[in-house]
């Protein structure tokens, strides 16, 4: 809503939805020129080669600016990114798909696992805090998997460092219905009338708070069903209720995009982008994700995790991994970002102050510690039972 007088907008309502600036905005087309770093553009997104950029990502100018490209197109372009062979070792992805397989048939016999947020019970398989059950089922696997420079790289491209990482499994097998579109986390979950209540600036902030992304555990023909995208739309500031608007639906229904992935590629959106799982259209295909939802350091994470049980459980395997040449030091660090708490921040700074900086040191700076100084499992333990204390007293 503006006030007239001071010609500010200080809410959105369902007045300030327009369905024709809707349509302008994304109309518009991705240039060449805007991405230099992209191998190709496929439907108004780009698409970058990883077995050519991965080297860049160890050098710190070509690391900035690929980064930067990325974190425009997040923003002020087309609103997502695909990073094909994101996973250049597609065993790691078979070796993640078995146990979340596992997972799936252990929770159907305990009846757990069946919730999901658009889905019928039993229409989809979902896995919710995937993150924490495979790491704590197969803290090596888990390790090479997060080990991963490429996403911990779109990671930092939009949220900066000490982002907390979650993940949703979901499979959605032949004839399984596509989503009707809509925003995601944290005002994406809002109903309309909810989301009216937030000032207009919370809409325009709340996207920098979350990344959404999803790693293809098969090959992902278009008929499989991939995520509907309409690109640009991120644009929009009042979209977080538009979304709920039947002509904005109609037009997304008219307009929106699909790529076709591969087993190990990655794509990144920007939360506020209107989306869409598809349906699976496919005769044989169980199509299955690793929906990655990332938080920034600022925010909090959709899911409680038990970082401290999964660093002391993958500790092991991260120095076992490290002693072998398995994972080099970027690796571990991407992998220790997706296990520990990198924010010290909530804390009791009298029994917890900073000491040698302007914050205290986190559950991820012990882990890389532990990892780079070799310590013992106890010793591990009995630091992060000292940071417990610490921060609880």
């Amino acid at each position: 809503m503006v006030d007239q007088q001071l010609g500010f907008i200080g809410y959105f309502d369902r007045e300030s939805c327009d369905l024709d600036e809707f349509k302008v905005l994304t109309s518009q087309n991705l240039t060449a020129d805007v991405v230099p770093y992209a191998a190709t553009i496929e439907k108004n997104v780009p698409v970058y080669d990883m077995d050519e950029l991965r080297p860049a990502l160890e050098n710190v100018g070509k690391r900035k600016a690929l980064l930067a490209e990325w974190g425009h197109v997040l923003d002020k372009s087309s609103g997502v990114i695909v990073l094909k062979r994101a996973f250049a070792d597609t065993s790691v992805i078979d070796r993640a798909t078995d146990v979340f397989r596992q997972i799936i048939v252990d929770e159907r016999q305990s009846g757990a696992g069946e919730g999901d947020h658009f889905a019928a019970s039993g229409a989809n398989d979902r896995i919710w805090n995937a993150l924490q059950k495979q790491c704590l089922r197969d803290p090596e696997g888990f390790a090479l998997y997060f080990g991963n420079t490429a996403v911990a790289a779109a990671c930092e491209a939009w949220l900066g460092p000490n982002y907390q990482v979650t993940a949703q499994i979901n499979q959605v097998r032949p004839g399984g219905q596509a989503q009707q579109a809509h925003r995601d986390y944290h005002l994406g979950f809002q109903s309309a009338e909810s989301a009216a209540r937030y000032p207009a600036h919370a809409h325009l902030v709340t996207a920098s708070l979350t990344l959404q992304g999803a790693v293809a555990h098969c090959d992902m023909p278009v008929e499989s069903g991939p995520t509907k995208l309409l690109p640009f739309s991120q644009l929009y500031p009042p979209g977080y209720l538009a979304f709920h608007d039947e002509g904005h639906r109609a037009h997304f229904e008219d307009c929106y995009i699909q790529l076709a992935l591969e087993k190990g590629d990655a794509v990144f959106f920007n939360p506020a982008l209107f989306h869409a799982a598809g349906e699976n259209r496919s005769a044989d295909i169980d199509r299955m994700a690793n929906l990655l939802q990332i938080s920034s350091a600022f925010g909090r994470a959709m899911e409680v995790v038990d970082r401290r049980s999964m660093s002391e459980v993958v500790f092991p395997s991260l120095v076992a991994l490290k002693q072998r040449g398995a994972l080099v030091a970027s690796e571990l660090d991407a992998a220790i970002a997706a296990t520990a708490e990198g924010y010290p921040f909530p804390t009791n700074l009298d029994t917890d102050p900073p000491v040698g900086g302007n914050a205290p040191e986190s559950q991820a700076d012990i882990l890389r510690r532990a990892v780079s100084e070799g310590w013992t499992e106890p010793q591990l333990a009995e630091t992060f039972s000292a940071l417990q204390s610490r921060q609880a007293a």
